[in-house]
């Protein structure tokens, strides 16, 4: 099918978190004859930070930030067989729904892609206007960055035809094990651009451990932090791209991950550094949060901390035996359970059921 996909930015992961959820998602969809065309605005100046070429899955279009450039991109949902808007682009977000909606077929699957459902799901609970209020009746399909049971319900509850989570995963091919590189030497890192309902748990969950454990060596990557005050044993490394996850994950003793305030709340909502860090061998603590023996196993494959102080307990009683032997289990349950090659699967049959329910599409062919 041609798939007209408006997001945020797939060439670059500046300020810009679901980039490798697109790549790998998309990557994997092109393998089942799919044609994808990604739109994405020249905003937050994530052009002047790319992290890779126009990829060979996807014909990338760049457009201005201007509402002319946003209207003139949305016209071509006509011309696509299946119409995906993506949350949180950043510019123009409600125009840009209405415009694709407007300008798809009838016949086309519409469908709005959530990478942030909690976020979203308390904008609609405050705001009688928004958007997608008016828009809902006119999709198939709400997927998820993830959300669970939780996320679901409440997309219903909002009149969505289906809602269906389509989480987070690992691109074994490009978040692998590699030699460690001593600019990211450390005995716990974290990577996290600075967002308001993220920095209190930051301090919760990453500073606190820092302060408690003042002789050894904290990293934090991530743009936002430049001005904040950090403890003199947390070293500052400002954006992180892409192609520099591998190092950073594999380099330290441990990796952290924290969940933003609406995503620990909700559950069931993994990040992508869940993945990348236990592809790349990572061993990984993680904030407490529903739903994550579903992904990882506590104690064998991630350790888990409702804390600052668990954090940094964890971190003291951490051997590099350990740790090997946590992240060892991490990257054997997460390329087995949870790969974008299965993810994708689970999109293409999604698609193939959407074009039979509806009866005038021509499904994709399925990859052997």
């Amino acid at each position: 099918m041609k798939i007209a996909f408006y997001g945020s930015s797939l060439l670059s992961s500046y300020w810009n978190g679901a980039a490798t959820y697109y790549r790998g998602l998309l990557s994997d969809l092109a393998r089942y004859g799919h044609r994808i065309t990604f739109y994405e605005p020249d905003a937050f100046d994530r052009q002047q930070h790319r992290d890779i070429d126009p990829p060979p899955y996807a014909e990338v279009k760049v457009y201005s930030a201007t509402l002319e450039a946003m209207r003139s991109v949305a016209a071509e949902a006509a011309g696509a067989d299946v119409v995906v808007k993506a949350s949180g682009v950043g510019i123009f977000d409600d125009e840009l729904l209405q415009g694709v909606i407007a300008a798809s077929r009838p016949e086309a699957i519409r469908i709005f892609w959530d990478v942030d459902a909690p976020a979203t799901l308390a904008e609609m609970r405050s705001n009688p206007d928004h958007g997608l209020h008016r828009a809902m009746p006119e999709l198939d399909l709400v997927l998820t960055y993830g959300g669970g049971p939780p996320v679901i319900t409440a997309y219903e509850q909002f009149g969505a035809r289906r809602c269906i989570p389509i989480y987070n995963a690992l691109d074994p091919s490009t978040h692998h094990p590699v030699p460690p590189e001593p600019r990211f030497a450390a005995d716990l890192a974290f990577l996290g651009n600075r967002l308001p309902d993220r920095e209190a748990r930051v301090d919760a969950f990453f500073l606190d451990a820092a302060i408690r454990l003042p002789g050894r060596r904290f990293l934090l990557g991530g743009s936002g932090w430049e001005s904040r005050g950090l403890p003199t044993n947390v070293h500052h490394l400002g954006h992180v791209y892409t192609r520099e996850h591998n190092a950073f994950n594999t380099t330290p003793l441990a990796v952290l991950n924290i969940a933003r305030e609406s995503m620990a709340a909700v559950g069931f909502s993994p990040a992508t550094r869940v993945f990348e860090a236990a592809g790349a061998g990572a061993c990984l603590i993680t904030d407490a949060w529903d739903g994550i023996e579903l992904f990882l196993e506590p104690d064998k494959e991630v350790l888990v901390a409702r804390d600052g102080r668990e954090v940094a307990e964890h971190l003291a009683a951490l051997t590099p035996v350990r740790a090997r032997q946590i992240g060892e289990g991490a990257k054997a349950r997460i390329s087995a359970d949870h790969t974008y090659a299965r993810r994708g699967s689970e999109v293409d049959a999604i698609l193939r059921s959407e074009a039979k329910r509806k009866g005038t599409l021509t499904p994709a062919r399925s990859v052997a």
